[in-house]
C-alpha cells in the first residue's frame, strides 16, 4: 500500500512538472511568422500576412520592419492599408535586374515598414495582421526568409532574425519564413473559365439536339393523325353507302 502511494505521489508530481515545463515553453511559439491567404505558388502572385504578436505585458509593439530577401528580390510589393499604422516601402536598385512580363525591372523592395500612427500599436495580449500582395514569387526556390524588427512602446527592439534550419530545433528568435507551394499551370483560373465555355457550349449542343429530336417527332406525330383522319373518314363513307344499299 505504502509503495503504492509512492507512485502516485510521483507520478502527480511528474504530471505537475511537466505542466510547468509546458506552461513555460508556451510563449516561445509566440513570434512574428508570415502565412499567405490561400496559396503562394512559385511563378505566381499571393496576398501574405505578417503576423505580429504582442509579448509584453507593460509595454506595446509600434514598429514592424520587415526585410525581403535579396537572393530572390521580387519585383511586385504592395501593402494593403492597416487603420491606426503608417506604412512605408522601401526600394533599392538591384545589381542583376529582373526580367517580368517581358519587362527588365532595375530596381525590388528591399524593407516594408510600419509604424503606429497613434501611438497606440498592439496592445497586450493581442497581435496584428499585416497584409502584403508579393510577385512574381521566384521558381527556383521552396521558401523566402524575411527578416523582421519588433519595437515596443519602451524602445525594446526584438530581432526576428535567425534563419531556421531543417532537422534542427527552432531558433529563440527565428525569422518569418514563407513556404512556396507547386507552380502551376494557370495562377489567374484561365483553365477554369475554358471548362466553363466548354460546359455551355456542349449545354448548348444538347439542347439543340434536344430541339430538333423534339421537332422531328411531332411532325411525323402529325402526319400519322393525317393519314389515321383520312382513313376514318373513308370509312365512314363506305358504311354509309352500305346502309343506303
Amino acid at each position: 500500500m505504502q509503495a503504492s502511494r509512492i507512485a502516485s505521489r510521483a507520478l502527480a508530481a511528474g504530471a505537475v512538472a511537466g505542466t510547468a515545463v509546458l506552461a513555460l515553453s508556451v510563449p516561445a511559439f509566440a513570434h512574428v511568422s508570415v502565412q499567405p491567404e490561400g496559396t503562394a505558388a512559385k511563378g505566381g502572385y499571393a496576398v501574405v500576412d505578417f503576423k505580429v504578436p504582442n509579448e509584453r505585458d507593460s509595454a506595446s509593439t509600434t514598429r514592424i520592419e520587415v526585410s525581403f530577401p535579396a537572393d530572390h528580390p521580387l519585383a511586385s510589393v504592395m501593402p494593403e492599408p492597416v487603420a491606426g499604422w503608417t506604412v512605408k516601402v522601401t526600394k533599392s536598385k538591384l545589381d542583376k535586374p529582373l526580367t517580368v512580363h517581358g519587362e527588365k525591372i532595375d530596381e525590388a523592395v528591399t524593407k516594408v515598414t510600419w509604424t503606429a500612427a497613434d501611438g497606440k500599436g498592439i496592445q497586450p495580449g493581442y497581435f496584428q495582421k499585416f497584409p502584403l500582395s508579393l510577385g512574381a514569387l521566384p521558381e527556383n526556390t521552396d521558401q523566402l526568409v524575411f527578416k523582421a524588427v519588433q519595437t515596443y512602446s519602451n524602445k525594446e527592439v526584438v530581432r526576428w532574425i535567425e534563419v531556421p534550419q531543417a532537422g534542427q530545433d527552432e531558433p529563440e528568435n527565428p525569422a518569418p519564413v514563407l513556404q512556396l507551394s507547386a507552380a502551376t499551370d494557370d495562377h489567374h483560373g484561365t483553365a477554369g473559365a475554358e471548362d466553363a465555355s466548354d460546359r455551355t457550349a456542349t449545354a448548348a449542343a444538347d439542347s439543340g439536339s434536344g430541339s430538333h429530336g423534339t421537332d422531328t417527332t411531332a411532325r411525323v406525330l402529325g402526319v400519322v393523325g393525317i393519314v389515321v383522319g383520312v382513313a376514318g373518314v373513308a370509312y365512314g363513307v363506305l358504311a354509309g353507302r352500305r346502309r343506303t344499299a
